[in-house]
């Protein structure tokens, strides 16, 4: 099981050539990971970090970029978790244009308490939630 959202490449993701710059890649990620939180999860990083104290910095991150996408392109993004362990999490991430493969992300996150900067194990209740996606 999957969970897809979609980002329009707007001009700010693009190099002067119209392309996606490499690193506007990984805000996009963030930007995956935040909405699938929020939209999936029911739980917006607002709440965690500001009234929960934790966050989910991510510890790992391996890329590979299939093809350009350039400005104007509508691209789908796929996440899907691979395992929750029990303060992290590891994420798959497809994103495509037109069922053309742009991307493929595998990144690990942590969940940390903010005042210590410790690992912080999942609630039960989310955990349960991340391993139905």
């Amino acid at each position: 099981m999957s969970w897809q959202t979609q980002i329009d490449v707007e001009f700010q993701h693009c190099d002067p050539a119209g392309i996606v710059f490499y690193p506007r890649y990984f805000e996009m990620i963030n930007s995956v990971i935040e909405r699938y939180f929020h939209d999936h999860l029911s739980y917006d990083f607002a709440t965690m970090h500001f009234v929960d104290k934790n966050g989910v910095p991510t510890v790992k991150i391996d890329a590979e970029f299939r093809a350009p996408s350039r400005l104007g392109d509508r691209l789908t993004f796929d996440l899907a978790v691979e395992r929750v362990g029990n303060s992290s999490l590891e994420l798959l991430i497809r994103a495509s244009c037109d069922a053309q493969p742009r991307m493929t992300v595998r990144s690990t996150l942590v969940r940390i308490d903010l005042g210590s900067g410790n690992s912080a194990p999942w609630p039960k209740p989310l955990a349960d939630k991340l391993r139905q996606t």
